[in-house]
């Protein structure tokens, strides 16, 4: 796929054996997914800049996304940490030095959660003078159901996955105004990621029935949209092959300025490359 200058994706994560993985979430045994795996990868999504999320299997060990950046290099790479309220603001310090940028509240099931919705304000207002942002990656029913908690966020918040808005009803879930209210607020931000996640017709198709949600999105707040390629894809075995993401990402953002908004000049902003 031809490459836009500075394009991101803005949702990976990072095995390394090197790394201990301290919770049994998902069984990544098997697949190559160091850093050194997806720059081999990344051609084929036509970026060059990425940010790592720190998968659950670590909990709140967050040493293989800061080494994974070290790697890629600050100038191409950002991190998304999980963390406990009993980290220490020195230990905050140290993880944005080390190219993090934001938090994640992985809580769309409890099996595995490192975290409890409980954390998250008193968090949140940790990072505040950080300029970090929180990620969440709740289920549509949680939006809805957190609402109110929602709206105290004192820091800006991505939600992940599109919202994790179910078919075929997506457009019409209470979540779906919700979030799009917070995103043409400036105080939301959305990932156009995972579309396997909630898809009925499958890889076969090119996840065709996410289409028209990912047209909702783009129509409501272009300018509050990042693309990630979810990559090594650890919910979806056997995974989507890069020429499928790839194809996927065209479909979806067939005019250039769109490109140029989505894939570079938005998270240029969100990630501060």
């Amino acid at each position: 796929m031809d490459a836009l200058q500075h394009a991101c994706d803005a949702h990976i994560h990072v095995f390394d054996p090197r790394f201990s993985e301290t919770l049994a979430a998902d069984d990544m045994s098997s697949v190559a997914a160091a850093a050194d795996d997806y720059r081999r990868v990344q051609p084929h999504f036509g970026t060059s800049r990425v940010v790592i999320v720190t998968p659950r299997n670590y909990d709140v060990d967050n040493a293989v996304t800061v080494d994974a950046i070290r790697q890629l290099g600050q100038e191409r790479a950002r991190g998304i940490a999980t963390v406990r309220p009993d980290i220490t603001d020195r230990q905050l310090e140290a993880l944005h030095a080390g190219g993090i940028r934001g938090l994640r509240f992985t809580l769309y099931t409890p099996d595995h959660a490192p975290t409890r919705f409980d954390m998250i304000e008193p968090l949140a207002q940790r990072i505040r003078g950080l300029g970090w942002h929180l990620q969440l990656h709740w289920t549509a029913a949680q939006i809805v159901e957190h609402r109110a908690l929602v709206e105290r966020l004192p820091v800006q918040f991505v939600f992940d996955h599109f919202a994790r808005l179910p078919l075929p009803d997506a457009l019409t879930h209470p979540a779906c105004a919700l979030v799009t209210g917070w995103l043409r607020e400036g105080r939301a931000w959305l990932k156009l990621s995972a579309p396997y996640l909630d898809s009925r017709s499958g890889a076969a198709s090119g996840y065709a029935d996410m289409n028209a949600l990912a047209r909702h999105w783009i129509d409501v707040a272009p300018d509050r949209l990042v693309w990630g390629s979810d990559w090594p894809h650890t919910s979806k075995q056997p995974p989507p092959s890069p020429r499928s993401i790839a194809a996927t990402q065209r479909a979806w953002f067939a005019s250039p300025a769109i490109r140029q908004q989505i894939l570079v000049d938005n998270p240029a902003a969100l990630y501060g490359f």
